[in-house]
């Protein structure tokens, strides 16, 4: 006589609503998020004087101050020497310079201004530090965000993470005039992101065909994910101006007939062999050799990021109204 099939268990009786089987859950879990760590909120420590909740992320808010972003299509274009030395020369002319390496994996801003900091955004994204204690102070008062250097977890941040960074440089953008970001070459989406985050984005170019044409793609691409205004063009190692002048030409009159954007040339930077002499010496060229071609771009450069200086003729102190603008007497906060 065969042997009897014992009956199927019965599903209990009065569940509530919105309960479910007792591995039901975990059945949905895994297939809605296969393979993905669980989201963990690491604001670091708390701020004195703050509650816990304000120290929450969410409570946080983007800097409020100017920030600008170099990219580029195309590594080896010289977009890191330009931030440390822009950066400087900023600082000389008495701007409060707060410059973030964004080039999260491969950092190069820490060498290239001859500082050692022991902490970096390493620490940061981990929970361990905050922003505030990792900041260094190099040439000319220059507050660095260091990145680290060989950590791949690092160069593709999940969104969570990313905009955290952003919003945590708010915390710190009240003690700046102006944020520097440095990037990693690319169109990665970290790329992208920070662009799109930033008041103006400066794109660096060679006038080698690879680099006019990546560095083309990457105004491209941020033109489609909605760049809020066209970016700036920066054409370096240039030969003559004229060299400069033509690739830059090139890239705006491409820019206007396809993309339909108006593409301002911020100068040059010419090929200048102080500049790798400068590298070796783990020294800004600014400070090295000041009277180098490169360095007076460099100091150009910083003069168009600053405002104009008011009107020596004027007296602002008959008229309380009168709008404070420029640097004077050093390092003295812009004031709007």
């Amino acid at each position: 006589m065969p042997a009897r099939t014992p009956p199927e268990p019965r599903r209990p009786a009065g569940r509530t609503r919105g309960e479910s089987a007792p591995d039901g859950g975990a059945r949905r879990s895994r297939a809605a998020g296969e393979g993905t760590p669980p989201l963990r909120v690491m604001p670091g420590r708390a701020r004195a004087g703050s509650a816990a909740a304000g120290d929450h992320p969410a409570h946080w808010t983007r800097p409020r101050g100017r920030t600008v972003v170099v990219a580029s299509g195309k590594g080896g274009v010289g977009k890191s020497n330009l931030c440390a030395n822009l950066a400087v020369a900023l600082g000389e002319a008495g701007a409060r310079v707060l410059l973030l390496d964004g080039d999260l994996s491969q950092a190069s801003l820490d060498l290239l201004l001859g500082l050692h900091p022991r902490y970096d955004l390493q620490h940061v994204l981990s929970g361990e530090k905050t922003l505030e204690e990792i900041v260094v102070t190099g040439p000319r008062g220059v507050k660095l965000i260091p990145a680290a250097s060989g950590v791949p977890e690092l160069a593709d941040l999940d969104d969570y993470r990313r905009e955290c960074l952003l919003r945590g440089l708010g915390a710190l953008d009240g003690e700046a005039d102006i944020v520097l970001m440095d990037t990693a070459s690319g169109v990665s989406r970290q790329v992208t992101s920070f662009c799109l985050a930033a008041d103006d984005v400066l794109v660096m170019t060679t006038p080698e065909m690879p680099a006019f044409s990546d560095a083309y793609g990457l105004i491209k691409l941020l033109q489609g994910q909605g760049l809020r205004k066209a970016p700036h063009l920066l054409v370096s190692q240039a030969a003559s101006p004229e060299e400069a002048e033509e690739t830059a030409h090139r890239i705006r009159l491409v820019a206007r007939r396809f993309l339909r954007l108006e593409i301002e040339a911020w100068g040059h930077v010419p090929e200048d062999a102080a500049v790798p002499r400068a590298v070796r010496r783990q020294e800004p060229v600014v400070t090295a050799f000041p009277q180098s071609p490169a360095a007076a771009a460099y100091r150009a450069l910083a003069a168009r990021l600053l405002p104009p200086a008011p009107d020596p003729s004027f007296d602002e102190h008959s008229d309380p109204a009168y709008p404070l603008a420029g640097l004077r007497g050093g390092r003295q906060r812009l004031e709007a």
